[in-house]
């Protein structure tokens, strides 16, 4: 039993040594390893801000330039990190690797079947030359300024400053209106006025408030100006015209300064912007001295 236990130890030992030796026999190509993956991360850095300045010249879509700097980056990791391997004669592990990457692949993509797509998604989504990053967009119900287009995620800044990540599955698979693709932009303007109001003077004022608010409008003419319906309180109208805008934001501006401008020229002119009213109508008519009876035979 002890010679048992005593040959086991000296295994240990002999095995522990070896390896000890191994290891300070492999001093130096494990610091040349080190040595050449801290170099190749450096590397990787320094290889994605020349890739992006490159094509940045060539490429007017920023999401393109930094997709494929991130890309470049990879792959000279990758290349130092194939490089370390070799010099630690780990070319077995090596060979081990590339052949498990198509099985562990295959199963990787099976687990991560939403993640690949948005990956693949995020590649065709840069690549279109109709979505850029600056550009002001609407999809999925949100509607911002495009900041971002990764292989993960669409980012979008809204207009109060909230920040939407959008899978680029959604985005590639629904449909995106784009605002920036355009110069111009029309301005939808709803209202109403009494219904003793001069019709004909309402729509002459409204034309030439917003000719005279704004400088895209050329002449009243260009404004159009359509009354829609009887309302309840009010004669109702649409009035529609054209901007130089490229995002919402600025849509927004415009159809606030032409209600402010409408509302100084009504008052001014004596137009009124009627409020809803209702009438109540009571048909059953009771008598002043038929309900002072009642009263006085309850207090009884």
């Amino acid at each position: 039993m002890e010679t048992t236990i005593g040959t086991a130890f000296n295994n240990l030992i002999d095995k522990l040594q070896g390896w000890l030796s191994a290891i300070i026999q492999n001093i130096p190509n494990l610091v040349l390893a080190l040595l050449v993956m801290g170099l190749s991360y450096f590397a990787a850095k320094y290889v994605s801000k020349i890739v992006r300045k490159l094509l940045a010249r060539r490429i007017s879509q920023e999401s393109i330039t930094n997709m494929i700097s991130k890309i470049s980056a990879v792959l000279v990791v990758a290349t130092g990190l194939f490089l370390a391997l070799g010099i630690l004669n780990l070319g077995k592990m090596l060979t081990s690797l590339l052949a498990g990457a198509g099985v562990v692949g295959l199963a990787i993509g099976l687990a991560l079947q939403g993640t690949l797509s948005n990956t693949f998604a995020g590649i065709v989504i840069s690549f279109r030359k109709r979505i850029q990053i600056g550009n002001w967009v609407e999809s999925n119900g949100f509607s911002g300024e495009v900041i971002d287009v990764n292989l993960k995620e669409f980012v979008i800044k809204e207009a109060d400053n909230n920040i939407v990540v959008i899978p680029n599955s959604m985005v590639l698979e629904n449909p995106l209106k784009n605002y920036s693709l355009t110069t111009k932009m029309r301005v939808f303007l709803e209202c109403g006025v009494g219904y003793e109001s001069d019709l004909e003077e309402v729509e002459r004022l409204t034309k030439e408030t917003i000719y005279n608010t704004f400088d895209q409008v050329k002449k009243p003419e260009d404004v159009e100006f359509y009354f829609t319906e009887f309302g309840d309180s009010s004669i109702n109208y649409l009035c529609r015209f054209w901007i130089d805008a490229d995002s919402m934001l600025e849509k927004l501006r415009a159809k606030t300064t032409a209600i402010i401008e409408i509302k100084k020229a009504y008052d001014k002119a004596g137009i009124n912007i009627p409020f809803p009213i209702r009438t109540l109508q009571f048909d059953n008519k009771l008598s002043l001295n038929k309900l002072v009876f009642n009263k006085e035979f309850s207090n009884n």
